[in-house]
């Protein structure tokens, strides 16, 4: 019999290489860890000798796991992860032996050099100074690659001033915003036992993967992250078998791999599944607070990446790595729970008595219903203008999906004042015999909403594969903060509680019914309601920048303290850059692929036919019109792709010498786009054309059916 592994069992590895809760209970001293429990509930400051003695623990902990150094490991505005390892080793001895050490101090700051990090004009070039601050409410974790084992702990990272530079400062002011408002809430119902109430959250992953030899035969998809090139195979997901289907060995080990690192990093990787498009895959976790699920779902990226190259394959976050089949997205399930288990979004058996749930309901239609475009904004990207509203994702019209059950409670609600009823689900018969008959729930589902209820959640469907979940998050923490601040404000001061809230209930649920569509939100004809409705229709991530420092954005931020109108202000203009700079390096790869592949190929290939015709005209003076046809096709498309890459060159030149902001990225989207449009088209015909052995790239068959 086959010796089981030590690593088989997911419950013994499960948070393995975490300095989680049971970690510090067992190595700290009793009132350290109480009083540490204390800080990470809100309740004190972390003061240093407190950190010294954590700071120990922590680091012999880490040395235990065969760590030699330590990283503050934090969230810039790159999208990405950022660190600076330093070794736990202290200056040599008279011996000539060193002492492995870690303060207290260097585990509550560090200062990684923040000029060359963007800071939309927070700080020059010359300011280099920003600091990195503990962030004791997501453990520190040991993670072991080939630079070894390096202890990482969580920060967030703030300019000089005191400005965010991350995701994670203004995320954790938010959960703050959220807590509090929330908390004013539920005392009102009488609820004076729950101390603390969580934003939680669940992202569900999508990714591509393909072989890695092909990837790195595939300069668009080094330089990009997506297929700049590239004509449909003859099959690609119309089959809708792929979906769900059973997954491939490779496949299967590589998720294998996956799963045993992010358990070990206590990361709860619960679910994985083969999704629409041929080679597109999915995990989703089980939920976390929402910064440490931000936390965790860098960890999932970084993991399937990292991953994906011990097994020869290459992991694809990108939106829309392939074009004519579904892109991926990031589906993030947000609720609210308290410290004691009551999850503010269940609306129990019968919500329409549920009075509690229909005002948080009802306030959170009335936060998405005013700040649309600021959720719209959250999920704004440049991968994700190819995917929103394509029919395959969430259309870029912000709409809330409530299902029969509270639609129908909601119309009650608006009509006569008050729900008398609920919708109750009926038995599912099936009618096989063998099969047994059981309940099925209320309502449907809709995965065509960006913004759906799902039981005793909601499910932003909006945000991009590649992109970090905080802003989405930040944005529905402060605007439901803001949305229940201004129900308490009315509830407090009513001399009669239950008529207030009777009112202001119907009152948010009439003002705000617009918000709520539970039809097909990918057709023709929501957009035309959407229009009639007043909803905003933001297509493109420059049309939603601007959301983002608007007065009403402003006066919101700063009324939670998430966002000064400094902090505002930098990240559109670090948005507009960042547009301006991904579609700079996508023009510039369809230039050089262009120029030094595809059109030398094609030269190729139209001289060997060039010689074939007149081969076999020399030769027997054979009908050669099929031969000189195909080559007056090939040889038109190969003065059009030359035409198209030399208007590509001239509008990039142009761009590139644009002042950075929002005319230069306006510039960018209408015509080098519609330039870089123009050059695929010709190309994608010639790879049809084009004898395969000439053809200088793997085709999408090639990538994404041969894995």
């Amino acid at each position: 019999m086959e010796k089981r592994n030590e690593y088989d069992n997911a419950a013994e590895m499960f948070g393995e290489n975490v300095f989680n809760d049971s970690v510090m209970q067992e190595r700290l001293p009793k009132k350290v860890y109480q009083k540490l429990k204390e800080i990470i509930r809100g309740g004190k400051e972390l003061d240093l000798a407190t950190a010294d003695v954590i700071a120990h623990e922590m680091k012999e902990w880490a040395i235990e796991k065969g760590a030699t150094h330590y990283t503050h490991w934090f969230q810039p505005l790159t999208g990405v992860t950022a660190e600076k390892h330093d070794a736990f080793i202290t200056a040599p001895m008279e011996n000539g032996k060193v002492l492995m050490s870690f303060s207290g101090k260097e585990l509550i700051k560090g200062e990684p050099d923040a000029s060359s990090f963007p800071s939309g004009g927070l700080r020059a070039t010359f300011e280099a100074r920003g600091y990195t601050a503990w962030d004791c409410t997501s453990p520190a974790f040991v993670r072991q690659d080939a630079a070894g084992a390096t202890l990482c702990i969580p920060t967030a990272f703030c300019s000089y001033t005191g400005e965010a530079l991350d995701q994670k400062t203004p995320l954790l002011r938010s959960m703050e915003a959220v807590n509090e408002q929330t908390l004013r809430l539920i005392r009102l119902f009488g609820n004076q036992t729950s101390q603390k109430v969580t934003a939680s959250v669940g992202p569900e992953q999508e990714y591509f993967i393909v072989d890695r030899e092909k990837y790195l035969m595939r300069k668009d998809l080094i330089f990009t992250g997506r297929t700049l090139f590239g004509a449909m195979p003859p099959k690609g997901q119309e089959m809708e078998d792929h979906y769900f289907g059973t997954i491939r060995e490779r496949i299967a080990a590589y998720m294998r791999d996956v799963n045993k690192e992010l358990w070990k990093l206590g990361v709860s990787a619960k679910t994985q599944h083969n999704e629409v498009a041929p080679a597109q895959h999915e995990l989703a976790p089980i939920y976390a607070s929402a910064n440490v699920a931000v936390d965790h779902n860098q960890l999932v990226m970084e993991t399937l990446k990292k991953v994906a190259g011990r097994h020869g394959l290459q992991c694809l976050l990108h939106e829309k790595p392939f074009a004519g089949v579904n892109g991926s997205g990031k589906h993030n399930n947000w609720s609210l729970t308290t410290d004691d288990g009551i999850n503010l979004l269940d609306p129990g058996v019968t919500p329409h008595e549920n009075f509690q749930f229909l005002l948080v309901l009802t306030c959170i239609l009335k936060a998405v219903d005013i700040y649309a475009d600021l959720l719209r904004e959250s999920a704004a990207d440049v991968g994700n203008d190819h995917r929103l509203g394509a029919n395959e994702a969430p259309p870029a019209i912000i709409s809330v999906y409530l299902g029969e059950q509270l639609e129908d409670v909601l119309k009650q609600l608006i009509r006569t004042g008050e729900a008398t009823h609920s919708i109750t689900g009926s038995k599912l018969e099936t009618g096989v015999k063998t099969l047994p008959d059981f309940m099925k729930d209320a309502t449907d589902r809709n995965r065509t909403s960006p913004f759906a209820f799902t039981g005793n959640k909601f499910e932003f469907r909006m945000i991009g594969s590649q992109d970090s979940i905080a802003q989405a998050n930040i944005v529905l923490n402060t605007i439901v903060a803001e949305a229940f601040a201004q129900a308490c404000d009315v509830l407090e001061h009513s001399s009669d509680f239950e008529l207030a809230l009777h009112d202001l209930i119907k009152k948010n649920a009439t003002e705000h019914r617009r918000i709520v569509f539970n039809g097909n939100g990918y057709s023709e004809e929501w957009v035309e309601e959407a229009l009639r409705r007043g909803l905003p229709n933001i297509t493109s991530m420059v049309d939603a920048i601007p959301s983002l420092n608007t007065e009403k954005a402003v006066r919101l931020f700063e009324k939670f303290g998430v966002f000064t109108r400094a902090e505002l202000d930098s990240r559109v203009e670090i948005e507009y850059e960042t547009y301006a700079k991904k579609i700079n390096i996508e023009a510039r790869s369809m230039i050089d692929i262009a120029g030094k592949q595809i059109i030398p190929a094609v030269i190729k290939y139209t001289t060997a036919l060039a010689g074939s015709v007149n081969a076999v005209r020399s030769a027997c003076a054979a009908d050669v019109s099929v031969q000189e046809g195909l080559l007056m096709e090939v040889s038109a498309l190969l003065a059009e792709t030359k035409g198209a890459l030399t208007k590509l060159q001239v509008l990039a030149d142009q761009g590139s010498t644009m002042e950075v902001g929002r005319e230069q990225a306006v510039f960018y989207r209408d015509a080098v786009l519609a330039a870089m449009h123009d050059l695929r088209s010709p190309v994608d015909r010639l790879e049809m054309m084009v004898d395969k052995e000439i053809w200088p790239m793997p085709s999408y068959g090639d990538l994404i059916f041969e894995v």
